[in-house]
């Protein structure tokens, strides 16, 4: 691989032990894949920051680095809030190997945004190279953004924080960027009521078909909102950090994709909508959670205006980020009065606080996916008003 004199430099250990390390980790990572080069990145987004994830060896890890990121970067969403664990049910021993986590994470000069939709608050633009770590987050930036990363593991993604580069291989690449499937709805004229919980169990469905492919759908005319749950749930079903839909995405509208790619010459996936519709159902449940990935500003409010004047039943939990709850009190401030809880920093997969609730309602394809392998939970998927209603029937 093809090193420049920084590179070298760091490779000799003249910038320490932990970027020498940091560095041969991606430099493993480049010969794996066959990279040429290592490249700059923009912004890094770290996975393996919930205590329930990477416990006490991971910790241990963290705790023997002595390095600092030399590029934005961010934490994925931890095991529990920093300012309400307890009143989410967490154990304080839980709380205090969380807390040394993010104490190490800050020794090492990423942030704590600990979010999975740091795209709402990281300025992200069109080409620009990525280290980022979280499926849904991943699937986002490369397809609704046009940014381009992979999906990296938390230990390459913590690598590239401290040396700011990542191997050249992979969705870096355009031509690697082409689909290799063609994937439609045997009734595409169903698909215009769909709102996010729908197009996400069309994700569910279409990432077990399509896999690690990268797929072009056409026929659909999905917003941003619906576009994060549809490659989130293909994330969670599937390997997909790439996704094409026809005349929405950057990269289908760009002469270098027209000119490289024929619908005619790709494999062929119809997917029913009645495949779709059997993803829901209407088990009874325990608790209802909305947020994975974490709610946009049209989301929150949307959870604020169908729950303004009323009380809920039965426990709602709902994730956002910090800087969403900073930014829009008032709208927490109207899911409050209901009785619901806005959590930050957390959410349903990675907290332990979902592992007792026996079921969950959410109305994401993605949470669909992980709760019961994650939490043992039993889950159930409906619309963001199905969710309301029955946190408040």
């Amino acid at each position: 691989m093809e090193l420049d004199r920084s590179d070298e430099e760091i490779l000799s250990g003249e910038y320490g032990e932990t970027r020498r390390v940091m560095l041969e980790i991606l430099i493993a990572l480049g010969k794996i894949y066959g990279a040429e080069r290592l490249i700059p990145v923009s912004s890094v987004q770290v996975s393996g920051a919930s205590y329930k994830t990477i416990g006490d060896a991971g910790l241990e890890w963290l705790e023997g680095l002595d390095a600092r990121a030399v590029v934005p970067a961010f934490l994925n969403p931890i095991g529990m809030p920093r300012e309400e664990w307890s009143e989410m049910g967490i154990d304080p021993a839980f709380a205090g190997k969380q807390e040394e986590i993010l104490t190490a994470y800050k020794r090492l000069g990423i942030r704590l945004t600990c979010t999975c939709t740091p795209y709402y608050h990281q300025i992200v633009q069109y080409g620009d190279h990525l280290a980022w770590s979280e499926s849904s987050a991943v699937a986002y930036a490369n397809s609704v953004l046009g940014a381009r990363t992979n999906r990296e593991g938390g230990p390459s993604a913590l690598a590239s924080a401290l040396i700011g580069k990542t191997p050249e291989y992979g969705l870096h690449i355009m031509k690697k960027r082409l689909p290799n499937v063609i994937v439609s709805l045997d009734d595409p004229a169903a698909a215009k009521e769909w709102g996010p919980a729908e197009y996400g169990a069309l994700g569910y469905v279409a990432g077990k078909e399509v896999g690690n492919a990268v797929p072009f759908f056409r026929g659909l005319r999905p917003n941003r909102d619906r576009l994060k749950a549809l490659g989130a749930a293909m994330a969670a079903t599937g390997a997909v950090a790439l996704f094409h839909v026809e005349d929405i995405t950057p990269e289908a509208r760009v002469p270098f994709f027209k000119q490289s790619f024929s619908v005619d010459e790709k494999e062929q996936i119809e997917i029913a909508v009645s495949d779709v519709n059997a993803v829901f159902s209407d088990i009874e449940v325990n608790a209802v959670a909305v947020g994975c990935p974490h709610l946009s500003e049209d989301e929150l409010r949307t959870v604020a205006d169908l729950l303004s004047g009323k009380k809920v039943t039965k426990p709602f939990f709902i994730f956002v980020s910090q800087e969403m709850i900073n930014e829009h009190r008032d709208l927490v401030t109207i899911i409050d009065r209901s009785g619901a809880h806005v959590y930050a920093d957390t959410c349903m997969v990675v907290s332990p606080a979902t592992d007792k609730l026996g079921s969950v309602m959410t109305n994401s394809g993605k949470a669909f996916s992980y709760l019961p392998a994650m939490c043992g939970v039993v889950p159930r998927l409906g619309t963001i008003e199905d969710c309301v209603r029955v946190a408040t029937e």
